[in-house]
């Protein structure tokens, strides 16, 4: 080999180092996660359900925070953190998560029920965009404003009540569903022509509706929830439109006169209502789920007013029905909610969330349809009323209705 090719040659093998250094250095660049607003969606027995988030950059250089937006709803997520170019994000105390990878302004990946090996669902998301829906009709808005008597059809044919209050502002809608076991808390959406859009996603619950608008009455109705549920709905416009009396749903049966029971709390010690701490006491006993948003609702308004009332002879026990019978699974929900809201009344582990099983777990109770359920024990240890369900912040008038009962309830018992 001469000169010329020793010097071709050596200069050849420096350049395709170079070349290789460069490519590894651009492939070890992280991608760009932009701070700001997001579209999520997931993707849900066929159906597109859209979100809305924000990513704001957090305490340290690979933790963020997201706050996702549901009408006028903020919700704090404090566990994103980044490795690389993937996104790992923790819904709070609810067991479920993002996994995503990060491109060009995307974020590409998946939603995970933890607690269930079949429940993963695809996620993707773009920066800069706060569209919900994605309007096909401009400038053509149907109004749909008001409160409408409506009725849910679940696949086996099975119906249930619900009152749908919505409210709009341009082609923009928001409101909620309530049903004589909870509401479906704070939804948002469109009207686009004849067509009704709305959706909520809290981290646990992915809720989509969607119906045509015909004059009075919203017809066509679906309701897809996660990964198996599926209804159908319609409704029809009345400023009346109510449910039945959610202190009549759930009762004693006949023969009973008293709760009874002995639940561990989070360090495995049995509690009792016959336990010194609840003797000469009102006490409301919270039937609840750390996977339940409406729980969490009745959590937060129920700690504000234990704070408020425990030197009058108040306690609540709240009694955990978690999404598996491991002992130190639920504890471990439990004991994140009680850190992340600082509940500061005693947690129970009762039993799993499945509404038959849970029922045994309390056999003087005709039954337990609903989580949350309260149960209101006068200073004798009397059940004096029980209420089924929770009409949540996001009902508006309907929760302010509730409190005004709840006070006068608790008034009562408390004077007595």
């Amino acid at each position: 080999m001469n000169n010329v090719m020793k010097y071709a040659y050596f200069l050849g093998i420096i350049l395709l180092g170079l070349l290789q250094l460069s490519c590894s250095n651009q492939e070890s660049t992280p991608q760009n996660l932009p701070l700001g607003i997001w579209r999520g969606v997931i993707t849900q027995q066929g159906q597109e359900l859209p979100f809305n988030f924000t990513l704001k950059a957090g305490k340290e250089a690979t933790a963020f925070e997201m706050i996702l937006h549901n009408g006028t709803e903020r919700i704090l997520v404090d566990e994103v953190t980044r490795s690389g170019d993937s996104l790992f994000i923790t819904f709070n105390f609810f067991d479920t998560e993002i996994r995503a990878g990060i491109e060009n302004n995307t974020l590409v990946g998946t939603y995970n029920k933890r607690y269930s090996d079949e429940h993963i669902l695809g996620f993707r998301a773009t920066f800069n965009d706060d569209k919900r829906f994605v309007a096909k009709n401009d400038g053509n808005t149907t109004d749909v404003a008001g409160r409408y008597q409506v009725m849910f059809v679940e696949e086996d044919g099975t119906t249930y009540p619900a009152v749908a209050k919505l409210e709009q502002e341009g082609s923009r809608v928001t409101g909620t569903f309530l049903t004589e076991t909870g509401d479906y808390r704070y939804l948002e959406g469109i009207a686009d022509g004849n067509d009704l859009k709305l959706s909520a996603f809290d981290g646990t619950h992915l809720f989509l509706f969607t119906a045509k608008v015909a004059g009075d009455s919203l017809t066509d109705g679906d309701f897809w929830h996660a990964k198996y549920t599926h209804e159908t709905w319609s409704g029809v416009k009345n400023p009346e439109a109510s449910l039945s009396d959610q202190y009549a749903l759930t009762y004693l049966k006949e023969g009973y006169d008293k709760m009874a029971f002995s639940f561990p709390n989070t360090e495995g010690e049995k509690v009792s209502l016959t336990d010194a701490k609840y003797q000469d006491k009102v006490v409301i006993l919270q039937i609840f789920g750390t996977w339940c948003p409406n729980c969490l609702d009745e959590t937060l308004y129920y700690r504000d007013w234990y704070n408020a009332n425990k030197d009058r002879g108040a306690e609540i026990i709240g009694l955990a029905y978690e999404n598996k019978a491991d002992f130190d699974y639920a504890s471990g929900r439990v004991n994140k909610m009680v850190k992340k809201l600082g509940v500061p009344y005693e947690m129970l582990i009762a039993g799993t969330s499945n509404k038959a099983e849970a029922s045994k777990t309390l056999p003087m109770l005709n039954h337990i349809i609903s989580f949350p359920t309260s149960i209101f024990l006068d200073r004798k240890g009397n059940v004096r009323r029980i209420h089924t369900g929770f009409s949540g912040p996001g009902t508006g008038e309907d929760y302010e209705k509730w409190q005004q009962s709840f006070t006068e309830l608790t008034e009562e018992l408390l004077s007595e």
